[in-house]
């Protein structure tokens, strides 16, 4: 599965957390993320995760884009609602994006642990049918 990461940076540090407390799972995915976060990510974990842009510099377009082409699973983007963020209109669609092509998103740790518990246990094997049927 491809798994795009994304925080805002007062949410990076628990991002880097989350992804360590759940590396086994990680590992056996192809992981995505915006600039900063991605490098956070390596850094922290070792894990492989191809970088995009920083987030206002466009990544949250280009993950956006690879949703629309079917080529995301799943998204964790940590936001933080209390902080204005000066491409929070990127934000709002790449979200729009993920209800429209049904990916999967959590924009907090509680849904998070939800949907990377649901993939370790194959409840997100749905994605492959999706896939298959717009080839």
């Amino acid at each position: 599965m491809n798994i795009a990461l994304i925080a805002h940076d007062r949410k990076k540090d628990d991002l880097v957390q989350f992804v360590t407390a759940y590396r086994y799972i990680f590992e056996k995915h192809s992981l995505f993320a915006t600039g900063t976060t991605g490098q956070r990510i390596i850094e922290a974990t070792g894990l492989q995760v191809h970088r995009f842009q920083s987030g206002p510099l466009g990544g949250d377009q280009e993950i956006g884009a690879r949703i629309a082409k079917n080529e995301m699973d799943i998204v964790i983007f940590f936001r933080d609602p209390l902080t204005a963020q000066p491409h929070e209109p990127d934000v709002s669609a790449l979200i729009r994006l993920a209800d429209v092509y049904r990916v999967p998103i959590a924009t907090n740790m509680g849904t998070a642990e939800v949907l990377i518990r649901g993939l370790e246990r194959g409840d997100i094997d749905w994605r492959e049918v999706i896939k298959n049927m717009r080839q």
